[in-house]
């Protein structure tokens, strides 16, 4: 079969940025996997993706949301449940327990084990 040009595809498709990104995105999809309309003929993506819009198996409109979709920059995120939420807050506000007891902390400065200042190495 002979290779596909745009001018091919320019009756489905009019304007050719259009194609061209829509072309990309079905050839993006058909590397992620998607089934093939049409035999691949030996043809690389990009091309498989200009016969398909030209023969017209392909639906235009998916192929425009999935583009817009795809160029996205916000991600909705769902709202949790305000329990949710509030049970979080909670915990986080809790405050957190010592490591250890405060009688644990204090310590004797003059025990035998425990070198002074004037026995302590000089060093050179």
């Amino acid at each position: 079969m002979a290779r596909i040009t745009v001018e091919d595809c320019v009756t489905r498709v009019p304007n050719r940025f259009e194609l061209v990104m829509l072309a990309a995105q079905r050839a993006r999809d058909i590397s992620a996997g998607a089934p093939l309309s049409l035999e691949r003929d030996n043809d690389k993506n990009p091309v498989v993706a200009l016969r398909e819009i030209a023969e017209g198996t392909v639906e235009l409109d998916h192929l425009r949301y999935e583009l817009i979709h795809g160029l996205r920059r916000h991600v909705e995120i769902e709202e949790q449940p305000d329990d949710l939420m509030m049970a979080y807050q909670d915990q986080l506000m809790e405050p957190t327990p010592s490591l250890r007891p405060e009688e644990d902390l204090e310590f004797d400065l003059g025990s035998a084990d425990q070198p002074t200042f004037d026995e302590a190495p000089e060093f050179e």
